[in-house]
Formats: structure tokens, C-alpha cells, sequence
């Protein structure tokens, strides 16, 4: 959520840029190319503690995201060593076998 926030602020930071520079008359490419570079000059300056809360929120999501793909994968190799060590609860069957083979019809052989 802190994400959405600092996004929203420099999205209001820009289109008030925009507006102040409408406002004073300037028009054409240089409208946008001068509110881009005063908004983020803004927003650096005006919303640190937004920019932070927001860079430690992708980074708690990042590490969630990475202990929960390790979690999976040691799960993962844990099923794969009991299998092969022989313990029967955790083996399968294998791959069920295709008897729908165009190769393996009768028409094909002859």
C-alpha cells in the first residue's frame, strides 16, 4: 500500500506541475518535458519518507516472495529424496502411458 500512496502523490505533484506551467505559458513539448523534470525534483525532495516506506514495502514483499519459493522447493526435493529412497507414502506411479499413439495403430504399420 505505501506504493500506491508515493505513486499517487507524484502523479498529483505532476499534474499540478502541469498546471502551474499551463498557467505561467508554457506550451508545446516544452509543457511536459519541464513538468517531468520539476515533478521529480519535487517529489525527491518533498516525500523521502514516502519513498522509503514504499522502497521497504517491495523489499518485505521481495524476501516473502523468496522464502516462500525456497520453502516449495526444499518441500519439493524433500518429496523427491523419500521417493527415492523407497519410502511408499511418498511414490507414485509415474507418468501414466499413452495408448493413443497414432504410431502404435494398426493403420500405421501396414
Amino acid at each position: 500500500m505505501p506504493l500506491l500512496i508515493y505513486s499517487a502523490l507524484r502523479l498529483l505533484i505532476l499534474v499540478a506541475v502541469l498546471v502551474l506551467g499551463y498557467v505561467v505559458g508554457l506550451g508545446g513539448w516544452l509543457l511536459p518535458l519541464v513538468a517531468l523534470v520539476v515533478a521529480f525534483a519535487v517529489s525527491y525532495l518533498a516525500l523521502p519518507r514516502q519513498r522509503e516506506a514504499a522502497a521497504l514495502w517491495l523489499a518485505e514483499r521481495d524476501r516473502e516472495r523468496k522464502e516462500r519459493r525456497q520453502r516449495l522447493v526444499d518441500e519439493d526435493a524433500a518429496a523427491e529424496d523419500a521417493a527415492l529412497d523407497g519410502d511408499p507414502a511418498a511414490r507414485t506411479d509415474g507418468p501414466a502411458e499413452r495408448t493413443d499413439d497414432p504410431a502404435d495403430s494398426p493403420q500405421q504399420r501396414s
